[in-house]
């Protein structure tokens, strides 16, 4: 085990390169190849929801629809990735015909500890039966194990546990793999072992500039959920003055002015596991808190377009894969930090 000091977003700064050979960010192209930003939004009900999907599909970005939403009009569809927990892959796996693979073209299993040995097996035999399915897993918070479920024919892997703003996991089980060191380290063994797995950083971005410092590292895409749960867009219950409105209602009073906040939860609260179910409820590993609705998700991703482009055109790089895991960086102090980070 390499005992050295691991490292956050907050611990480096991205350093231009000597000489950049792009004359103006417009020559930056900030889209993959499928035509998408290298953000997904993640799968919590007060991020992303039926209503709101489409949204997140027109501004670029791929969505995960939560657990819980798996519905037959979705079946089928594009542009999104359906999040199912590891029990309902295994219970799927064991019909002759499933309810959902090899129905939905993509699947998240979305599980709080993707350790588990059993996980590697399962994304073996989903990619055996059903190999056109494109397979997102985790979350993990090591390296080898990014390796494994990329060997194991995974096609994205979330990385970081504990990180987000709606989970205490990190705080209260202590369990977590700095995300600075963690992108970096996966990012190396994807490129030594000539990878095509995706790395997906997960957690903790409070800011445009922990998204760039993440891809800068080598994460092929971020997922965001606090951030998008702060757009009016978002699937969060909508509230004026402490009382619930509908969404209609709180889009307008919010265009005249007035202070809407939306909840966020992370997806381990007790409310959510009601929510799917269960009877038998496990400590929660996550909080309910309350944001000010700050922004449209078009004004939010066009800023992000434009952030991103400029820190491109400094680095001296025309793509992202010119971009990510290519750009140089260093490690800064604390006080460098705080001069910066208004």
């Amino acid at each position: 085990m390499n005992r050295e000091p691991k490292f956050d977003l907050w611990d480096i700064s991205i350093i231009p390169a000597v000489v950049s050979d792009v004359a103006h960010r417009s020559e930056c192209n900030i889209l993959y190849d499928n035509r998408k930003l290298p953000l997904i939004a993640s799968p919590m009900d007060t991020v992303v929801c039926k209503r709101n999907y489409q949204e997140f599909i027109d501004n670029d970005i791929i969505p995960c629809l939560p657990r819980g939403t798996e519905g037959q009009y979705l079946i089928g569809k594009a542009g999104f990735f359906q999040a199912l927990g590891l029990t309902q892959i295994e219970e799927d796996l064991k019909r002759q015909t499933p309810l959902f693979l090899g129905n939905y073209p993509n699947i998240l299993i979305d599980i709080a500890n993707g350790h588990m040995a059993k996980l590697v097996e399962i994304v073996k035999q989903i990619k055996h039966r059903w190999p056109w399915t494109q397979l997102m897993v985790g979350n993990v918070a090591h390296p080898l194990t990014y390796k494994n479920l990329a060997m194991a024919g995974a096609d994205y892997v979330r990385i970081s546990i504990g990180t987000g703003a709606g989970c205490t996991t990190a705080a209260n089980v202590a369990i977590n793999y700095p995300m600075g060191s963690l992108i970096t380290e996966c990012h190396k063994i994807k490129r030594e072992c000539e990878l095509e797995t995706k790395i997906v950083a997960d957690g903790g971005m409070q800011g445009y500039d922990d998204i760039i410092k993440a891809l800068a590292l080598g994460a092929d895409y971020v997922m965001v959920g606090s951030l998008f749960n702060k757009a009016m867009q978002s699937a969060g219950y909508n509230y004026l003055w402490g009382i619930r409105i509908p969404y209609w209602i709180a889009k307008t009073l919010w265009k005249w002015g007035l202070p809407i906040k939306k909840k966020y939860r992370g997806m381990s609260t007790k409310a959510v596991q009601r929510s799917w179910g269960r009877t038998k409820l496990v400590t929660a590993e996550g909080i309910t808190k309350f944001q000010k609705v700050e922004y449209n998700l078009s004004q939010w991703v066009e800023n992000f377009q434009d952030y991103l482009r400029s820190n491109m055109s400094y680095c001296g790089a025309k793509t992202l894969n010119e971009f990510v895991g290519e750009a140089d960086w260093e490690y800064i102090t604390n006080n460098a930090f705080k001069r910066f980070h208004k």
